[in-house]
């Protein structure tokens, strides 16, 4: 079955916290990778998410050496992009 990976980026105006991890994460931009499949059968093309990954840490301090690809749970992630919305405005 074929597959992709998608990117995007979840900016973050105050520290936040996501399951599986350990204490809050500070604010910034982290890069997001979403691995979906193709779901056959369909008349249309459709993906189905299967798995969420950000990279730790941050975008504005990347170092190669200490860089991680964390799974995460994509509506945890959503969750608390939508709780730092609220709280900025």
């Amino acid at each position: 079955m074929p597959d992709r990976t998608t990117h995007s980026i979840a900016h973050f105006a105050a520290s936040f916290m996501l399951g599986g991890l350990e204490g809050p994460l500070p604010p910034g931009d982290y890069d997001i990778d979403h691995d979906e499949e193709l779901i056959e059968g369909m008349s249309r093309v459709a993906w189905r998410r299967v798995a969420t990954f950000i990279h730790l840490p941050a975008r504005a301090v990347k170092n190669p050496a200490i860089s991680q690809l964390v799974a995460i749970d994509h509506l945890e992630l959503e969750t608390a992009l939508k709780r730092d919305r609220e709280n900025a405005a």
